[in-house]
Formats: C-alpha cells, sequence, structure tokens
C-alpha cells in the first residue's frame, strides 16, 4: 500500500493497521458497561443496593487509560511510522512545437464565434491556441506567422507567459497580404535548433491555398520530413459563402457575404508527406477538438523519482507500548494491590 504522509517528514507505512485504534472505544465501553472486578464478594447484593451504583476508584482508572495507551501504542508501532526527509525530481522529455499561423486577410472571415458573440478566424484561432500552449508546460514552443511571407514571433521557448505576450500581438495585415505555406514551412522547420527534443512537429494552421512565396508546399515538407519533423495541417474555416468585414469610404464596417473556397488537398499531402495528420476545422468548437485530438497524439514523457531518507520509529511505539502494559500490572500486584 502507498504510504501515508503526513506534514512534512512523518510518514505511515503500512497506515492500515491504524484502523485497529477503532477498536480501543469498543473495548472501552464493553469494559465498562460490564463493571470492574468486585473487591469483596458478598453472597446477595441486596445490602448494598441503598449505597447507589458503584463507582470505579481513580487508581483503577488511571491503569486502565494507561492500558489503553499502551494498546494504542502497541498499534501506532504495528503501522511502521517513519521520520525523514523526502526529494522528487521530475525529467520531462519534452517535445519541440512550432506552430504556423496564417495571418492573410482571409482570416477576418467571421465564421467563428467566442461565447456568444461573432468572431474573426484569428481571433478564434489565438483563444484555442493559447489553451494548448498552457495544456504543455513542459515543452519548447515557439510561433510563426505568415501571409505572403512568413515572419518569426517567437522561437521554441519555454517562457511561456512571454510567448502569450507574443502571440496576443498577432494581427492581421503586419506584411504583404498572400499564403505562402510553402515558405512558412522551410521557416518554421529551421527554428528547431533542440538535438535532444524527444520529437519536432508543426503545427500548420491556414484557410487558404499556397499563392505566394518561391518555394512550394511540397518541397518544403519534404525537406521537414527528412529532418524528422513532422507536420500537422489544420484547414480552417467554412467553405462557402462567409460574412466577410469591409470598410465604406467613411471608415465605418460594413458586412458582406463573400464566397470563400478551400482546397484540402494540399494540406492532406503536407500532413501524409511529413507522416503527419490532416484536420479540418470548421467552426471553434472543432477547432478546440483538432487542438485536444493533436495534444493526445504527441504526449510528453514525465519521469518522477523520489528519494526518501526515513528513519523508523516503530521500535519506540512497541517500547512504550509494552512498557505501558505492564506498568498497570505491576501496580495492581504493588500498592495499588487490592484486597482479598
Amino acid at each position: 500500500m502507498k504510504p501515508l504522509e503526513i506534514g512534512s517528514g512523518f510518514a505511515i507505512i503500512q497506515p492500515l493497521f491504524l484502523l485497529l485504534l477503532l477498536l480501543i472505544p469498543i473495548l472501552a465501553w464493553l469494559k465498562g458497561k460490564q463493571g470492574g472486578a468486585a473487591a469483596v464478594i458478598y453472597s446477595s447484593t441486596s445490602l448494598l443496593r441503598s449505597f447507589g451504583q458503584m463507582r470505579k476508584s481513580r487508581a483503577g482508572a488511571f491503569l486502565t487509560a494507561l492500558s489503553y495507551l499502551g494498546l494504542a501504542s502497541l498499534i501506532i508501532g504495528l503501522s511502521r511510522p517513519q521520520w525523514g526527509t523526502s526529494r522528487t525530481e521530475t525529467q520531462a522529455s519534452g517535445i519541440d512545437i512550432m506552430l504556423a499561423i496564417d495571418v492573410s486577410r482571409s482570416m477576418l472571415a467571421e465564421d467563428f464565434t467566442i461565447g456568444v458573440k461573432r468572431a474573426n478566424r484569428l481571433e478564434a484561432v489565438k483563444q484555442v491556441t493559447q489553451k494548448f500552449i498552457d495544456g504543455r508546460p513542459n515543452d519548447r514552443i515557439g510561433i510563426v506567422a505568415f501571409s505572403g511571407r512568413p515572419y518569426l514571433v517567437s522561437p521554441p521557448t519555454l517562457d511561456h507567459d512571454w510567448l502569450a505576450q507574443n502571440l496576443d500581438r498577432i494581427r492581421i495585415g503586419m506584411v504583404e497580404d498572400g499564403t505562402a505555406i510553402g515558405s512558412a514551412i522551410a521557416s518554421t522547420a529551421n527554428r528547431f535548433k533542440n538535438k535532444d527534443a524527444k520529437s519536432k512537429l508543426i503545427v500548420l494552421l491556414t484557410d487558404g491555398d499556397n499563392n505566394a512565396g518561391r518555394v512550394s508546399p511540397q518541397t518544403a515538407a519534404e525537406a521537414a520530413g527528412a529532418l524528422g519533423i513532422k507536420i500537422y495541417t489544420i484547414g480552417a474555416g467554412t467553405n462557402g459563402i462567409v460574412p466577410f468585414p469591409l470598410r465604406d469610404g467613411f471608415g465605418n464596417i460594413t458586412y458582406a457575404n463573400v464566397m470563400m473556397k478551400f482546397g484540402e488537398e494540399g494540406l492532406k499531402k503536407i500532413a501524409s508527406i511529413s507522416r503527419g495528420e490532416y484536420f479540418r476545422a470548421t467552426d471553434t468548437q472543432s477547432l478546440k477538438d483538432v487542438f485536444n485530438k493533436i495534444d493526445k497524439l504527441e504526449k510528453t514523457t514525465i519521469e518522477t523519482k523520489l528519494y526518501r531518507n526515513y528513519r523508523d520509529l516503530f521500535p519506540w511505539f512497541l517500547a512504550i507500548g509494552f512498557c505501558l502494559l505492564v506498568i498497570p500490572l505491576v501496580l495492581e500486584q504493588s500498592i495499588w494491590r487490592r484486597s482479598p
């Protein structure tokens, strides 16, 4: 059975024995109900009824208490109490993860929701990505954003608070528009520097086809696969008519229903080449489900080692218990010996 830790430095190795302590109040109740042994035997108790119920002497109560304390000490000794120190070491075999997030203008389409409020694709992606990062504290995670070209948001890091700040700063329109998927994969793969990582993977999220950059997505995926980097691709957004924000001549935001087509074959091929997987996310909930699936597919190995330096205390409790049981016997036969 697992040892029972009590406070700092104290442990019980066999805590089940402590259940025997429950027998002591039962024994005390049975003994009290039975009453003490008579000092003088009468042929009839009728002569003593007028004196009321007999009370146990103070000496008898003291001896009984010593016996119960001795029994309790023996039981505690059987449970093997220990005193000392313990130290826990945790070693995490983490995973290096790079998130490649599309920030092209099409990510402004508002076919996602946050709570009950309609949100654009990038806002939903940032929220779900943050929860994914929070759930992997032992992994080095970095971010590359891309549209017409990629740019580094954060290299792989364990400082996830700093990573969250940089994730929040991602905006649409920071570089020229377009969707350079191949360049994004090549730039992201180049950011893996930790040779001791258990595994390396890219989570690529986009809502369109490659239409910019000098590197084809398939060529970049083959190079990443040769380096042992798996790519999980996520196709985000509705394939069809979506509400899209537009500004009029006075700077006011109006909405138009815009047809947006999405080609899945390219993302499926990228995932297949790099031994990853392709996922489709058409709303906020399905996007959460995708990240949960990736989280389960790529688990970090955590090894916990416990170092204990404890000293057994059970000999002391056994010795005290035997002494407390012997003392009443000695006293009953000496200074508190009952008259025959």
